[in-house]
C-alpha cells in the first residue's frame, strides 16, 4: 500500500502510517530498528532496494531522506516536505517512508526525522554515498547508535579512508570493512589449522580499493608484522600471502567468486569467497549495534602510509625484553630496509 503526501508534516506522516497498517490489517508494530538512509534521487532506488532486502532479516522502519536543494533564491526560502508512505508488500517486512525535503528544510532534516523514529528502538543511519566528514557530529548521525558509510563510493577512496580514521567515533563503521569479513574469517581459520609465527604478509588487490588497505592494516595491527601491498587487475581483493616459519599460507581469489587456500603439507582447498551485494553487507552490519573496536583499531593503523605498492609496517611495541635489549641493538648495524616490490599485475 502506498500513500503520497504533498506539503505535509511529520505528524501527518505518522497518521498515514497508522491508517495504512489498519487498512491492511496489521496494526501491531514488529520492527526492531529504524534505518535512516541519507541519499539523493539518483541513488535512492538502489539504496531502498538494498535496505528492503536487508529488512527481511531485520524488520525495520526505513526512512529515506532526499534533500532537494533548489536553484533559485526564492525557491530556497520556501520550505516544503513531500512524503511517500509504503506499508505491506510495497515495503518488504517493515515500513518505508520516503522524505523529500525542499528549500531551507533540507538543512534541518533531523527535525523531520526525529518524530518518525520508532520508540525505544535502535537507530542506524546509512550514507550510501557522499557521507559527511564526521558522521557522529552530523545532525542525523547524532540520532543514531550506529553510522554506516562506504568509502568505496567516494571519488578518492583512500583519502576518504584517512578521513574516516581521523574522525572515528564509537559506532562508526564502513561497508569497505564489511566486505573483508569472509577474508578475515578464512585467514584466522587457516592460522588455527596451522599455528605458526607469521613473519610477513602480502595483500594483493586492485588500485584505490579501501577494502584491500583495511585488510593490510588489520593484518599489520593484529599480527605485528610488516605487510606489503601489491596491485592486481582485480576484481577487488585477489590474494593474501602470509609467510610463516612453517611455510606460506596463500588465499587466492582470481575470479571474484571461488578462492583457493594453500598451506604447507596440506592439499589445496577450494573455498567460497564470492563478492557480496550491498543488501548482504547491510544485513551483516545490522546484526551488531555495539562499537566495532577491531575496525577502529585497523582504520587508525598506518593510515598515513597508504599508497599503492607500498608497505604498511607494524608499529614497534616496547616490551620489557625490548627495553632490556635496546643497548645491544643500538650497537648493532641497522638492517637495510628491503625495497618495496613493484606492483604486480595479472
Amino acid at each position: 500500500m502506498k500513500i503520497d503526501l504533498t506539503e505535509t508534516t511529520s505528524s501527518k506522516i505518522n497518521q498515514a502510517l497508522v491508517s495504512a497498517r489498519r487498512a491492511i490489517g496489521t496494526p501491531a508494530i514488529g520492527m526492531v530498528l529504524t534505518l535512516v538512509i541519507v541519499t539523493d534521487e539518483e541513488n535512492a532506488y538502489d539504496a531502498l532496494k538494498s535496505a528492503g532486502d536487508a529488512s527481511r532479516e531485520h524488520p525495520s522502519r526505513l526512512i529515506a531522506v532526499i534533500k532537494r536543494h533548489s536553484r533559485s533564491p526564492r525557491a530556497r526560502r520556501d520550505a516544503r516536505l513531500d512524503a511517500e508512505v509504503r506499508v505491506g508488500s510495497d515495503a518488504g517486512t517493515g515500513e518505508t517512508v520516503v522524505l523529500r525535503l525542499h528549500g531551507e528544510l533540507a538543512n534541518h532534516a533531523q527535525s523531520v526525522v526525529l518524530p518518525l523514529l520508532l520508540p525505544d528502538a535502535p537507530v542506524v543511519v546509512w550514507w550510501p554515498e557522499d557521507a559527511p566528514a564526521d558522521p557522529a557530529k552530523d545532525p542525523l548521525g547524532a540520532l543514531a547508535q550506529r553510522r554506516i558509510t562506504d568509502t568505496y563510493s567516494a571519488e578518492l577512496p583512500l583519502d576518504e579512508l584517512a578521513v574516516r580514521a581521523a574522525t572515528y567515533s564509537p559506532g562508526d563503521t564502513d561497508l569497505a570493512w564489511t566486505r573483508i569479513t569472509p577474508w578475515r574469517s578464512m585467514l584466522a581459520a587457516a592460522l588455527d589449522q596451522q599455528p605458526a609465527e607469521v613473519i610477513g604478509a602480502i595483500v594483493e588487490g586492485e588500485s584505490d580499493n579501501p577494502s584491500c588497505e583495511l585488510l593490510a592494516m588489520w593484518l599489520a595491527d593484529r599480527l605485528g608484522v610488516p605487510v606489503e601491498r601489491t596491485l592486481s587487475e582485480g576484481p577487488g581483493l585477489t590474494a593474501v600471502r602470509m609467510e610463516t616459519k612453517n611455510g606460506v599460507i596463500v588465499l587466492d581469489r582470481a575470479d571474484g567468486g571461488l578462492a583457493t587456500l594453500s598451506m604447507q603439507n596440506q592439499p589445496d582447498r577450494a573455498v567460497a569467497l564470492k563478492r557480496r551485494d550491498t543488501a548482504e553487507l547491510l544485513a551483516e552490519e545490522l546484526r551488531r549495534l555495539d562499537p566495532d573496536n577491531t575496525y577502529a583499531s585497523s582504520v587508525k593503523f598506518g593510515v598515513d602510509k597508504l599508497h599503492a605498492g607500498g608497505e604498511v609496517t607494524a608499529k614497534p611495541v616496547d616490551s620489557a625484553a625490548d627495553k632490556a635489549d635496546k643497548a645491544s641493538e643500538a650497537k648493532a648495524p641497522a638492517a637495510k630496509k628491503a625495497p618495496a616490490k613493484k606492483a604486480a599485475s595479472k
